[in-house]
């Protein structure tokens, strides 16, 4: 859970040196205000990034995004009314530029799976290290996906049954063999120990699955690969 005292950070603009291009501008959804206040806290901390508002009932912030577009929203999981997945679906629906980044204090499943099955950009849990936050935050308005390290590899090792071969018949045999690999959370670097390649051809290799499967990160591309199977 976050600290009991969270890390000063005084309110005001993004420096002037950072270029209005690379601001990440950030909206907060918690119904509780002590995490509301961690959370700008810690994203304040970013000089890339400015915390365009805060909320604590999913609705107004879904009321927010209609007049004020932001980068990325945080969101947690479970709150009264409205929770945070029916908050994502909605901004999915409505405001497809945004990404969506999910905090949760609960290490649950069900709601990270249920997550990425809607293409969230990140499943957190509360406990992560503030910088770990910004960080998820600033890849989210990149296009990437950030999963807590414990639930990734829970996610693999439950959830993901390992892949041998690809149905697709577009992919290499090098890349059959990098995917399988992949899908079964191996790194790069010990993709390319267990192939006997260097680590620069098994990120090419990924670099070509990716593209293939219409993806923008590896994680999306598991999930793209393991749905594919569930729909064969």
């Amino acid at each position: 859970m976050f600290p009991t005292s969270p890390p000063e950070s005084p309110p005001g603009a993004v420096p002037s040196d950072v270029p209005a291009a690379q601001v990440v501008r950030v909206a907060l959804v918690d119904d509780d205000p002590f995490v509301l206040t961690a959370l700008r806290a810690y994203l304040s901390s970013s000089p890339r990034i400015e915390v365009a508002s805060t909320f604590n009932r999913a609705a107004d912030a879904l009321a927010f995004l209609r007049t004020v577009p932001v980068h990325v929203l945080l969101t947690d999981v479970r709150m009264p009314g409205m929770d945070g997945l029916e908050l994502l679906t909605r901004v999915r629906s409505r405001h497809p530029g945004t990404a969506v980044v999910m905090l949760t204090s609960f290490d649950d499943d069900e709601a990270m799976l249920t997550a990425l099955s809607q293409a969230a950009n990140g499943f957190l849990l509360k406990d992560s290290a503030p910088e770990e936050i910004v960080r998820a935050v600033l890849a989210a308005a990149d296009g990437g996906t950030t999963i807590s390290p414990a639930t990734a590899s829970r996610l693999v090792a439950h959830h993901l049954r390992p892949v041998r071969t690809s149905r697709r018949t577009d992919l290499t045999q090098a890349e059959q063999s990098v995917l399988a690999l992949l899908c079964e959370g191996y790194s790069n670097a010990e993709i390319a120990a267990q192939l006997f390649v260097a680590e620069s051809t098994v990120k090419t290799h990924v670099s070509h699955l990716m593209r293939k499967y219409g993806t923008t990160s590896r994680l999306k591309l598991v999930v793209a690969v393991h749905r594919e199977r569930e729909a064969a």
